[in-house]
């Protein structure tokens, strides 16, 4: 299923008012907060994965390429699979207290 990205005019059907224009929506700079200000929650989840555990990381603000670094890094020092999807970064296994360590090591300190 795609989404349809919101267009300016979506859902703008008609206007009496003769002064009324579109105004392009200003599309906001993803920006990557810092390690230390960044809330992130790791869990343990296995709904809908056929009984097998992953280590679940949310919460981390920023651009698709930072969350994508960091999921490489956790992946590679846990040596194990994962992907990083819709902002979350799944690890495959339980990783949380290595995870927890490694983020908190690497300046994350507002983890849980």
């Amino acid at each position: 299923m795609s989404k349809k990205k919101n267009t300016p005019g979506n859902g703008i059907v008609y206007s009496t008012d003769p002064n009324f224009s579109l105004e392009p929506e200003q599309e906001e700079a993803a920006v990557t907060l810092a390690p230390a200000e960044q809330i992130l929650r790791v869990t343990l989840d296995k709904k809908q994965r056929a009984g097998k555990v992953v280590t679940l990381i949310t919460g981390f603000v920023g651009k698709d390429e930072d969350i994508e670094k960091l999921g490489k890094e956790l992946k590679t020092k846990c040596g194990t699979g994962g992907s990083v999807k819709d902002g979350e970064i799944l690890i495959q296994g339980d990783y949380k207290e290595k995870v927890v360590k490694w983020l908190l090591d690497w300046g994350y300190k507002r983890t849980k």
